[in-house]
């Protein structure tokens, strides 16, 4: 799943918790799936960092 993707997934399920009236177990459902998008997003994030960092220090490296 793409970053853009997850983060839209995210902003659905939070829509969800916050204004609909669920049962436990759907809400619980949806929180875990959520926790798992955000730790995916922050992984993609990190990624992204990384990727940038060594970027700049190869053109760093290139001057």
């Amino acid at each position: 799943m793409t970053f853009e993707s997850s983060m839209i997934r995210l902003e659905e399920i939070v829509k969800r918790l916050e204004e609909d009236k669920l049962s436990l177990d759907e809400a619980l459902e949806l929180y875990k799936e959520g926790v798992e998008l955000s730790v995916s997003c922050k992984k993609q994030l990190e990624n992204a960092r990384l990727q940038v960092k060594t970027f700049t220090e190869e053109d760093a490296d290139n001057d």
